[in-house]
């Protein structure tokens, strides 16, 4: 019996790991995310089970509870679990609570990490994270908190020149751009990235004192990333041809 917990990338299916791949390859059954790419389950074998325990926000999907139980359901009558879960498993996927218990029943577990959507999405839209003269750390912050709340550390993070990177978290956008507006900085840059690295992406950059209403004119919804900081309005300065290039050195 064994789970093996494979980080699928920010969702273009030739961001997964050469180890990751492999690890599909070799699957006796993939539990895979909503926001796994399903041009993954292509490399599965033929007589793959695969099963669909993708979570949204505000659709109906498997809760964690019934997760855990699968994994070890299936890897005592079939073998090899594969978990597929979207960007990384340790970044907010809740991989490290199935990790822990398939163990509590003897299941050999393996941990193939993903390349994490906080930092792929902003730097496929010619965004860095940090950079020289404007950022020399950053912030990855959840959107939605265990007892779905904003996460308090946003409130500390707000007060630094760090780079702000915050995950799932467009329902409360509302409430992050307050907590923003509230310490004055109205002219602070965001850049907000939709489906990120797909081929419906898409990208509003603006301020904390607009963002709302242009994320609201663009259509913007979840899944997306949202970037606060300075270096957010740099991808503004990189011509088409030039992300093309970025993408295609990936």
């Amino acid at each position: 019996m064994k789970l093996t917990l494979i980080g699928a990338g920010p969702g273009d299916p030739d961001l997964l790991t050469i180890k990751g791949l492999k690890a599909l390859q070799t699957a006796d059954v993939v539990l895979h995310d909503a926001l796994a790419s399903t041009e993954l389950l292509d490399y599965c074998k033929p007589d793959c089970v695969v099963v669909s325990v993708g979570k949204r926000f505000g659709q109906h999907s498997c809760n964690q509870d019934v997760i855990n139980h699968l994994i070890v359901e299936y890897a005592q009558q079939y073998g090899h679990v594969v978990r597929l879960k979207g960007g990384d498993p340790f970044v907010f996927g809740r991989g490290y609570e199935e990790l822990e218990y398939a163990q509590r029943f003897g299941i050999e577990t393996q941990v193939i990490p993903g390349i994490s959507s906080s930092y792929a999405v902003p730097a496929l839209a010619g965004i860095p994270l940090t950079t020289r003269g404007l950022s020399e750390s950053f912030w990855v912050i959840t959107g939605t908190t265990k007892a779905h709340e904003l996460s308090r550390d946003l409130a500390l993070a707000a007060q630094t020149s760090a780079t702000v990177v915050i995950l799932m978290g467009m329902h409360k956008l509302p409430e992050i751009v307050e907590i923003y507006a509230q310490l004055g900085k109205f002219e602070l840059p965001v850049a907000i990235i939709q489906n990120g690295t797909r081929p419906d992406e898409k990208i509003v950059t603006g301020k904390i004192g607009n963002i709302l209403q242009l994320a609201q004119a663009e259509g913007i919804g979840s899944p997306a990333i949202i970037v606060l900081g300075e270096v957010a309005k740099l991808g503004e300065k990189i011509p088409t041809q030039w992300k093309d290039a970025i993408a295609l050195a990936e």
